[in-house]
């Protein structure tokens, strides 16, 4: 027990005649730490980018319910009619009327034709 972990700490296994194939691990262990961390580091950008677009997302609705309850107001017929008292121009005092247009009733075939 005591020359196996002599030699692992010497570091015996790797300028062994078998030190090849374990060169070769080694080699694979830090690709994979490699990519790992790669991967890590892509999923960790694509959260923060979630969370900012989601943020993005909360504000522009905030803003557009904003603009929206504004242009509610604008709309409003006392609104409306305020602005234009200061151009002189007041509200009509008489209500509308509705104006109905009568089509012509069009002719059957036979009534054209003895025309």
């Amino acid at each position: 027990m005591k020359g196996g972990i002599y030699n692992i700490l010497k570091a015996q296994f790797l300028i062994d005649d078998n030190a090849v194939k374990n060169w070769r691990f080694i080699v694979f262990v830090i690709l994979l730490a490699i990519i790992m961390i790669a991967n890590t580091q892509r999923y960790e950008q694509k959260v923060f980018k979630i969370v900012e677009l989601t943020n993005k997302v909360k504000e522009l609705r905030s803003e557009f319910v904003d603009r929206r309850s504004e242009l509610m107001k604008l709309k409003m017929e006392s609104t409306v009619s305020a602005k234009m008292e200061e151009k002189q121009i007041f509200p009509s005092t008489v209500p509308p009327v509705k104006i109905e247009v009568k089509e012509p009733e069009e002719k059957n075939f036979l009534e054209r034709i003895w025309q």
